[in-house]
Parts: C-alpha cells; structure tokens; sequence
C-alpha cells in the first residue's frame, strides 16, 4: 500500500513538474537537458568546434543540448559529439552512438578508430547514475564507483585543458569524489543546477584542465 502511495505522489510530482513541461514543449527527452543548459550558462562548457563524449547517454537529452550548442549559423554542426550507452538510444542527427560499455575495450578501440587514440577529448559528460536498491551506504558505493570510471575514463582521453562534469550525491563517499577531482584537476567546482530536484542528494561535479602529470602517472599505475 505504502509503496503504491508512494508511486502515486511520484507520479503526480513528475507530471507537474515545470522541467518535465518544459521538455516536453522544446522536445527535449528529458527534465535532464536544463541541469546541462543551466551548467553551461555559468560555466561556458560548450563551444564550437569541440569533440565531446557523453556517458550514459540515454535517452540523449545532454546530447541534444550539446548538438544545439555546436551547431554553426549555417545550421552545420561544428564539432563532434559521441554518446555512450548500454542501452539503446534513439538518433539525434549528427550524434555518433557506441552501444556498450565504456569499460570494455571493444567499446574503447571504436572510439578510438572514430576520434584518434591521441588524447582529443574537449569536454566528457556524465549524468551516470546507479540503479537506487533504497540502501545508503549501498547507493553511495555505486555512485562513487561511477565516478570514479568517469574520472578515469575522463583522465586517458581529455586533452590537457578539457574539463569533466559528472553525476555526484552527497552524502557518504561524496568527499572521497572531491578529493580525487582536485588531485586530477586545476579546477574543481560543485553545481547544484535548478531544475536538480530539492529533495534530492544529487549534485554535479566540474573539473578543468588536468593537472600536470596526472596521466602519465594513473597509467603507470595500471590503471
């Protein structure tokens, strides 16, 4: 019964929520794309002429905001966008899709052949989120472990000025994420954008320009 209730509320909160109705009018897939605009507004993330990765891409909200954002007055995109997911994600004109695990490394060596093995990353994306189990410490765990392959993915393909946001939650492990972006990073800034529920943990975490000798170091470590 409690759970049913609980459905219920969901429900109707999703279905009056003002971001859900945006989307819906500006054909967006999801409340997701204004956390990116937001983000982008105060930080300048997006430009022309840049080659992005979005992680966990589905259903392609942050892709299409950056498709929207590259795109030339000629209405020809200026940069390239590549999306990432294991599930399917329906085409957004001029986005590349991989689907599979940014982990595996068939997955790696198509992005590869698609983008060059040299670091030529811009900008990597990540709006990852674990499957909720209810269980805190749990959530918790999952969700650093996802920031942690974001982190790391981000590290071996960013170029030396690029810049990394992904997904966070505050609560436990939240500072352990921190601590690792500001050994990556020169830069390191939490966003918590609007339309970023109130009730919810979740945050966003901004990196820039990797440190110097940062890659040659995780990769001597194997990692």
């Amino acid at each position: 019964m409690a759970k049913n209730r609980f459905n219920k509320d969901w429900m109707h909160s999703h279905l009056n929520d003002p971001y859900v109705k945006l989307a819906q009018q500006q054909g967006y897939r999801s409340r997701a794309a204004f956390k990116l605009i937001e983000i982008d507004e105060k930080d300048r993330l997006i430009r022309r002429g840049m080659s992005v990765v979005d992680l966990g891409s589905a259903p392609g909200s942050w892709s299409q905001v950056v498709r929207e954002k590259l795109v030339g007055p000629g209405g020809a995109l200026d940069g390239r966008i590549v999306a990432i997911d294991l599930l399917p994600m329906a085409p957004i004109a001029g986005v590349e899709f991989l689907e599979g695990d940014f982990r595996e490394d068939t997955v790696l060596a198509q992005l590869d052949a698609m983008m060059g093995r040299a670091p030529s990353l811009d900008l990597v994306l990540s709006d990852l989120a674990p499957n909720l189990s209810g269980i805190g410490s749990a959530d918790a765990a999952r969700m650093g472990h996802l920031a942690e392959l974001a982190l790391e993915f981000a590290v071996h393909h960013l170029k030396p000025d690029g810049a990394l946001l992904i997904k966070c939650f505050h609560g436990s492990g939240y500072s352990q994420v921190v601590e690792a972006f500001k050994r990556t990073f020169v830069t390191v800034a939490p966003r918590k954008p609007k339309a970023s529920r109130d009730k919810s943990a979740e945050t966003y975490l901004l990196g820039r320009s990797l440190k110097h000798g940062v890659r040659p170091a995780l990769q001597a470590s194997g990692s």
